[in-house]
């Protein structure tokens, strides 16, 4: 890195993220840019139901209540401001964060970047028979909302203006970052290696502390959980960056965090699209110099799709999710009697009333390993029944609903933890998928109020993809020995809409043929029989040692629909930390071995103060002393079970 950089702070990672992150980069920071994320699926639906109740709604009032207080020292330090709050408005979010800097006497100038709500024009888009990307679902009858994920051209069009802070609807989450490298360098459309590092950039910092070691597989290594420092990207013209974080606050950056947080939700890494690049990361290297200071090296732009990817919401059928506490003998055995017992007498009402079965029905014990299905281990005394169901009617889930807690009275022993009471029935907010042309998708640049010209390239350009050495599989033979992946590997998981996502990384080069010869398409396959309904595909990042994984059909509809309890596959990548790995004796290091260890045993107390915590009347888990009969170790796994076929859209548990 050499000559001028530019220092980026991320400050939310979602819409519910800590306010306290504006504080600290803004004093601590050295920053240049401020930028938020704040959007997701569930996001955009939830604003656009807002503002349908009231005009001015539609935007996340967080992030002007969470940027307010700090105006003046914004304006002071000359930190400009990037947040994706608008939502479904805004141009709603600009006038709230204009009266809030009217109200502090600070003056600026605040910029909005419209044209990627598309919900007006759904009839058109249904007439054209557009269908669902990945399903082939047809066009749903009333979205909820629809927004075209808008690239970074149009942010550094607004810092052009002169304007100090841009707030934009959805676009790309890395373009909160890449639309400051792009103006501050001059990048042009077709900078296909900056434009990728400088996504990279994004990506690292997108999800705030997640980068800077929270999430991380070494959990024991990484200090200050309370006050976590927030991701900071010092970017070079050239597109190289080194990934730190905040000063003096928790958190650790080491190429490892960092890799685990590059492999996150990025799928096919030598083809992964963003609006303004298709990203080659597969040669990405990483190097510590110097203490939470990591290199970041070696990504590669292969060009520009002409499309936007645009996700919409719609309502499909009603939800119910409720839990239990069951502490007795036998209690997971107990705890599925339960869930038949409920789901039983609620069928039985169901023909009575002539209301059909449920869609899903997803049934978890939680304390037996349910996210383990057949590789489950545990004995325990002490469980969560959870118990999540879908619906074509309300009323039939509002039976369900009522039908809970007579299981107090009429079933096993011990169980209690009616806390949250009834359950809620709620709308299945489902997502719908597609690409639309970005020369059919205008884009307005506004800067306190005034239209600014912007052009977006709309133009697809290929670039071939430089050929992977794809390495060799290691061949442990007849005195291998096994030992848990966690002894050789730091893995992260996410979701794509009904697709999981697990990264591995190989702790030393020489671990990973091991790792590919234990997790090949098929065995993880295999490991996840019990919610992986499609295929799995494998790809190799040779940069950073790594594997990376798509299980399809496997999140039971994806994070906005599903009712299972990870609905995201944040557990996924953990739950395959203890699955075997044949290697040679020689191979495993001690202090590996002694990871693996610490990671499978059970810690009491890890921190005095646990012990000493006092029960306090109602709050104590149990409060009617119902689970003091007895006590017996017993181990189940999860139990799904779907009533009817349904289209694979519909992401049913099968």
């Amino acid at each position: 890195m050499t000559g001028r950089t530019v220092r980026i702070g991320c400050a939310s990672g979602f819409w519910g993220d800590t306010p306290e992150a504006v504080g600290q980069l803004v004093t601590k920071g050295d920053i240049d840019y401020l930028v938020f994320d704040y959007l997701a699926e569930i996001t955009m639906s939830l604003l656009a139901r807002a503002r349908a109740k009231s005009p001015e709604a539609g935007y996340a009032p967080d992030f002007v209540q969470a940027v307010a207080p700090y105006l003046p020292e914004l304006k002071r330090k000359g930190i400009k401001v990037v947040a994706n709050a608008g939502g479904v408005n805004p141009r709603g979010c600009r006038e709230a964060l204009a009266k809030a800097a009217e109200a502090a006497g600070i003056k600026i100038s605040i910029g909005a970047v419209l044209g990627d709500d598309l919900l007006d024009r759904s009839d058109e888009l249904r007439a054209r028979g557009v269908t669902e990307m990945f399903s082939g679902a047809p066009f749903p009858a009333k979205p909820m909302s629809m927004n075209a994920y808008l690239g970074a051209r149009p942010i550094a069009a607004a810092l052009a203006a002169g304007t100090d802070i841009v707030v934009t609807g959805r676009c790309a989450d890395s373009a909160v970052a890449l639309g400051p490298l792009m103006h501050e360098f001059g990048w042009g459309d077709e900078a296909w290696d900056r434009l990728s590092q400088g996504s990279l950039a994004g990506h690292l910092i997108e999800c705030g502390p997640q980068g800077t070691g929270g999430n991380f597989t070494d959990w024991r290594e990484v200090p200050g959980w309370d006050d976590m420092g927030m991701p900071i990207v010092e970017v070079s013209e050239d597109g190289s960056f080194i990934m730190t974080k905040t000063p003096d606050t928790g958190g650790l950056v080491v190429p490892a965090s960092v890799g685990e947080q590059m492999l996150y939700e990025i799928g096919d890494p030598q083809r992964y699209i963003l609006p303004d690049v298709i990203c080659d990361w597969s040669q990405v290297t990483l190097e510590q110099v110097g203490p939470d200071r990591v290199m970041v090296k070696g990504a590669r732009g292969l060009g520009r799709t002409d499309s936007y990817k645009v996700s919409a919401t719609h309502a499909d059928g009603w939800r119910a999710i409720t839990t239990l506490t069951l502490a007795a003998i036998e209690a997971p055995a107990k705890a599925e009697r339960v869930a038949e017992a409920i789901l039983t007498r609620c069928r039985r009402i169901f023909r009575g009333r002539n209301l059909g079965d449920f869609w899903q029905v997803s049934v978890e014990v939680l304390g037996a390993e349910a996210a383990y299905g057949a590789n489950a281990r545990a004995r325990t005394r002490e469980v969560v029944l959870k118990i999540g169901a879908v619906h074509d009617d309300r009323a039939a889930l509002n039976i369900f609903a009522g039908e809970i807690a007579p299981m107090a009275v009429s079933s096993a022993q011990g169980l209690t933890g009616f806390f949250a009471g009834r359950p809620k029935v709620q709308p299945v907010v489902r997502l719908f998928s597609f690409l639309h042309p970005k020369a059919d998708t205008p884009v307005i640049v506004e800067v306190d109020g005034e239209t600014v010209p912007v052009k977006v390239a709309t133009e697809a350009v290929r670039l071939p993809a430089p050929k992977l050495h794809r390495g060799e599989a290691g061949n442990p033979g007849p005195d291998s020995v096994t030992v848990p992946l966690v002894a050789l590997a730091w893995a992260r998981s996410g979701d794509k809409g009904n697709i999981a996502n697990i990264g591995v990384i190989a702790r030393k080069p020489d671990y990973l043929p091991w790792i590919r010869a234990a997790l090949t398409e098929e065995r993880v396959k295999k490991y996840f029989v019990h919610v992986c309904n499609g295929p799995v595909e494998r790809f190799e990042l040779p940069g950073i040692h790594a594997l990376n994984f798509l299980l399809h059909d496997s999140l039971g509809g994806g994070g906005i629909a599903s009712v299972r309890i990870d609905p995201q596959g944040k557990a996924m990548g953990r739950s395959c930390w203890t699955s075997g790995c044949p290697c040679r004796p020689s191979l495993p290091r001690a202090t590996d071995c002694r990871r693996s260890r610490r990671h499978e045993g059970r810690t009491r107390h890890a921190y005095p103060e646990a012990s000493r915590r006092k029960s306090r009347g109602s709050r104590r888990a149990d409060p009617a002393h119902r689970a003091d009969a007895g006590h017996c170790n017993f181990r189940s796994a999860a139990c799904e079970r779907t009533a009817r076929p349904r289209a694979p859209h519909r992401g049913q548990d099968r």
